[in-house]
């Protein structure tokens, strides 16, 4: 089963330094995060603070090119969690036809939020979510700071995102 969530903001890993956007469902019951890459983080950082730009970046390009062909970006599902890597489907809609593409859930978030489309994740990802394993070969050094990170994700609060510096 799918849970409807919203991006409730952008963050910074405090271990590794890489971006993780923060995904909640809408009564801020169940919390997924996601590492992403510098690029896509910049990308949902921008249109989350409504930042435009005098020429078309690539997720609004895409956007764009959708919206003049007459595709609408439905939905997005974040379907799977293998190997510490998320999967994701954008389903789009073109002359009452379905199209489901696969896409990594960081540009799949980007686009949804360009799109106003809603964001759904499954119920088996955010439950893996949790377990996310961080190297196969942990020193207690290591052990300590993923307790930390889980501690840190976990205790996260809507006032306590900064704005995302890019």
């Amino acid at each position: 089963m799918f849970v409807e969530m919203k991006v409730s903001g952008l963050t910074i890993d405090p271990v590794t330094s890489t971006p993780i956007v923060i995904l909640k469902d809408v009564h801020e019951k169940k919390v997924i995060p996601i590492w992403i890459g510098l690029f896509e983080a910049s990308a949902i950082a921008t249109e989350l603070e409504k930042i435009t730009f005098s020429r078309p970046m690539t997720h609004d390009l895409l956007n764009n090119i959708l919206e003049n062909i007459n595709v609408k970006i439905m939905k997005i599902e974040i379907h799977d969690l293998r190997n510490n890597t998320f999967f994701a489907n954008l389903q789009m809609e073109k002359d009452g036809c379905v199209i489901t593409i696969d896409s990594r859930p960081s540009d799949a978030i980007a686009l949804a939020l360009r799109a106003n489309a809603p964001i759904y994740v499954h119920e088996k990802v955010i439950e893996k979510s949790r377990n996310i394993d961080f190297g196969t070969k942990m020193t207690d050094l290591d052990q300590l700071k993923r307790e930390k990170l889980q501690e840190f994700l976990e205790n996260l609060s809507i006032e306590e995102f900064g704005k995302y510096k890019m």
